[in-house]
């Protein structure tokens, strides 16, 4: 765009220059000419003419002939005036022009007398003489104002010549700026375009030692496939050199055999101006062929670019052979890790389970022990083995815990729990082992309550326990104080726990890797005690999987503080929702099929379901249970996992599909497999919960209360008539029956109370069926009195459900218990 400009105007300054180059010649030729010297002679002459006329007229005698050649010539010099275009400037002055029209009107009128007859001419002179007469002032005037005009007009041409010769000397001197702005600007663009050039120079070469150097290889061909450039690199690739393959195909040269059609049709697609599948797609994978046959992965990018020659294509290319084998060999290893990581979790199910499956037989045994006729020092014995056995189940579950959070399956289980009951339990259990240690525990609240929320109570449980459990263990004659503290509301609530002793402290290092796998630290206390190293490692797991975090502030000889933050959900305080008393029967002693392989095992099982009153059925197998599964209906089934013939859960899927007569009956698992997806994995096939060994008395009565169904038997002992019967001798008849009115009331009272819409708080709940419990003791009704017993344990323990099922229960119960009551006594 500049250059246009400049171009503009130069050839505008060119062409001013010409055009008063042009006037200023004609003017210099005009002044040059002596045009208006010979004008004013003409007219200087015109004058003489008429005078000579004029004295032809004066003659005497005249000369006709004289006379007449005279005026011819003064008539053709004023016709000349009037048309020649010599005179047209002075015929443009208004004076001159009057003059002019004056003679024009004198010759026409005396051609008339001119041209007639001698006779008449000679007749007509007077008149002719006065014409004459009166026209000579204007041929005089005529003369002088002509000379005076044209001088004029002489110097009004010098002036334009001068005005001419500036302008033209202006612009000559615009045209020698511009001209020199030209040739600066011209310089300047020679110089930019040498720098251009320049660079362009030494792009290229340092382009062509890119290339050259490049590890990958390029190559550069154009639309027909014929080879333009072939990088050194690309040589070493190929195993060609850039002389042998210019001009040659592309794909005859590099593209194996198999993929030629493929690449052919590529070409002739892109010449038709269809799609480019590769060019521009960035990098892919494909195969080439070296020059000695054998085909290799290389990895390819293509992009096409417009030259003067046409459109050429620029490839390049990476031989990718040795990072294919090593992606075979990261995956090949990848198997391995993966078969590795599938070993290890079958050997720490399988180890769970070997080691789970002695303790059971021994904690279970102990646990039969204990209801025999000790001596204080076995007693004492039994103790120490349970405490034994315990530590080292607690060992394994340590080991699937950490082992399960690693390999990112383990699951927590978000409910509502009480924090302070928690937290109050915990402090309990740990007051003993502060009182040996002289040390003082305290915990509360720092700000408002957030009694309930929603939580894993299992995982706070083991965290909160290891965390005021090693603080009052490394605490001498000190004092150890728990604070929690609750954040926000509802859904974006938080809660933070910190746990302060005055112990030792730890140092900054100590303090770092205290929450790694099996640091027990250096210092003397720490020798003092005993511990594995887990604990906090698996207490800062816990809180990671429940979206916390976990830390702690130490300083040697002042004591540490441990603490962590978790996020929470506030939770409502469970009410007791009576629920309406139906006719149901009253419940009975179970019938206990027991599948399992181990003796041992089978037979701890055995005596603690013997003991609570229940029948049992054994099996050695899976295929044992599943035959008399089919002919025998059972309350609930107890499944081994690890048995020979046939599995658990084979077996449990067998017995659900083969509709025999036990196969809606509940089915638990009674396994020492405890990882989480091995137990998510048994409920899939068809088992309604889950029991871990070692198993406990406590695990096994929860899964029994929970599957007991209503009994048929009609013969069921309501009330004992014997303790009745005494009952009735010490009070005396009239008294009895006055005291079993106000029972039969109470009982018809509670039943009532419980069956309302109300909700009731659960401390009532437990002291109001205590009380009609003791009523229901002194007339012997056992049956209600266990029942409601058992409403007021489910009360202290604040199981709403528990006591909705015991509530239908003690309805049944009271119906049939009233009824035998009245009628028998």
């Amino acid at each position: 765009m500049d250059r246009f400009f400049a171009l503009i105007a130069v050839l505008f300054a060119i062409a001013a220059i010409s055009l008063l180059t042009v006037n200023v010649s004609r003017e210099i030729q005009w002044l040059g000419s002596a045009r208006h010297d010979n004008l004013e002679w003409f007219l200087v002459q015109l004058e003489v003419e008429f005078l000579e006329f004029s004295q032809q007229t004066l003659q005497d005698p005249i000369d006709i002939i004289q006379l007449r050649e005279e005026f011819d010539i003064f008539f053709s010099r004023v016709m000349t005036i009037r048309d020649g275009s010599f005179f047209e400037d002075l015929r443009m002055d208004k004076i001159s022009n009057e003059q002019i029209n004056a003679l024009i009107s004198f010759v026409d009128q005396s051609a008339t007398f001119v041209d007639a007859p001698d006779y008449e001419l000679l007749r007509n002179m007077p008149e002719l003489v006065s014409n004459i007469t009166d026209v000579r002032p204007i041929v005089g005037i005529l003369s002088n104002s002509a000379v005076d005009f044209f001088a004029q007009a002489a110097d009004g041409h010098r002036l334009a010549v001068g005005r001419t010769m500036i302008q033209l000397a202006i612009a000559i001197a615009v045209l020698i700026i511009v001209l020199a702005l030209a040739i600066l600007y011209l310089i300047r663009l020679n110089r930019g375009m040498y720098l251009s050039e320049r660079e362009k120079s030494q792009a290229m070469t340092r382009m062509k030692m890119v290339i050259g150097t490049s590890l990958d290889g390029v190559v550069v061909c154009d639309l027909d496939g014929k080879i333009l450039e072939l990088s050194r690199a690309a040589e070493a690739i190929f195993g060609y050199s850039e002389a042998a393959v210019l001009g040659r195909n592309f794909g005859s040269v590099i593209v194996p055999n198999h993929l030629c059609a493929a690449q052919d049709a590529g070409m002739a697609r892109m010449k038709m101006g269809g799609d480019k599948k590769v060019i521009g797609k960035g990098r892919v994978q494909l195969e080439a062929q070296h020059k000695d046959g054998h085909i290799f992965p290389v990895e390819i990018a293509i992009q096409s670019a417009t030259t003067d020659e046409g459109e050429i294509f620029i490839a390049f290319l990476r031989d990718i052979s040795r990072r294919v084998k090593a992606e075979a060999a990261l995956v090949t290893a990848r198997d391995k890790a993966l078969a590795s990581e599938k070993m290890k979790t079958e050997f720490l199910t399988t180890m769970s389970h070997e080691i789970r499956t002695p303790l059971n037989g021994l904690l279970g045994s102990m646990a039969l022990l204990r209801d025999t006729a000790l001596t204080e020092n076995q007693d004492r014995y039994i103790s120490y083995m349970e405490t034994s056995g315990r530590l080292l189940l607690s060992h394994v579950s340590n080991v699937l815990d950490i082992t399960s959070y690693d390999v990112g399956k383990l699951n927590t289980n978000i409910e509502p729990m009480n924090i302070s009951e928690l937290m109050q339990d915990i402090v309990d259990s740990q007051s003993g082992t502060a009182f040996t240690n002289k040390t003082s525990l305290v915990w509360g609240w720092n700000g408002p309550k957030m009694d309930w929320i929603f939580s894993d109570h299992e995982r706070l449980q083991h965290v909160m326990m290891n965390l005021v459990g090693n603080a009052v263990k490394f605490t001498r004659c000190g004092k150890v104080s728990v604070m929690i503290e609750s954040f926000g509301k509802s859904d974006g609530a938080r809660l933070r726990i910190s746990i302060a002793d005055t112990g030792q402290g730890m140092t900054e290092d100590l303090a770092k890797r205290v929450f790694d796998d099996f640091v027990t630290g250096n210092t003397a206390y720490d020798r003092e005690v005993g511990g594995t190293g887990l604990g906090l490692s698996i207490a800062k797991r816990f809180v990671n999987a429940l979206g916390g975090e976990i830390g702690v502030r130490s300083i040697v000889d002042e004591g540490s503080t441990f603490w962590f933050e978790l996020p929470v959900r506030e939770a409502e305080s469970p009410k007791f929702a009576p629920a309406q008393i139906n006719n149901l029967r009253p419940s009975r002693s179970l019938k206990v099929l027991l599948v399992e392989d181990n003796e041992i095992n089978r037979t701890v099982a055995h005596e603690m379901l013997l003991a609570d009153g229940h029948t049992v059925v054994e099996a050695n197998d899976g295929f044992e249970g599943v035959e008399m599964s089919k002919t025998e209906e059972f309350d609930i089934i107890l499944m081994d996992i690890s048995m020979p013939v046939m599995d658990g859960r084979a077996a449990t899927r067998m017995i659900r599909a083969d509709g025999g007569a036990s196969a809606n009956t509940a089915i638990f698992a009674l396994t020492a497999n405890a990882m989480i997806e091995e137990q998510e994995e048994f409920l899939k096939d068809g088992m309604d919960g889950i029991l871990t060994k070692p198993l406990s008395r406590k695990a096994l009565r929860g899964v029994l209360n929970k599957t007991r169904r209503p009994a048929d038997d009609d013969n069921a002992i309501l009330i004992n008539h014997s303790h009745s019967a005494e009952t009735r001798e010490a009070l005396g008849e009239e008294t009895f029956v006055k005291l079993r009115s106000r029972f039969i009331s109470e009982v018809d009272e509670l039943l009532a109370w419980l069956g309302t819409d109300e909700t009731h708080d659960f401390l009532e709940v437990a002291s109001r069926s205590h009380k009609v419990a003791g009523s229901a003791a002194v007339f012997g009704a056992d049956r209600l009195q266990e029942t409601l017993k058992a409403i007021e344990t489910s009360a202290k323990r604040g199981e709403s459900q528990g006591i909705q099922e015991r509530t239908k229960a003690a309805g049944s119960v009271w119906q049939r218990t009233q009824s035998e009551l009245i009628s028998k006594m």
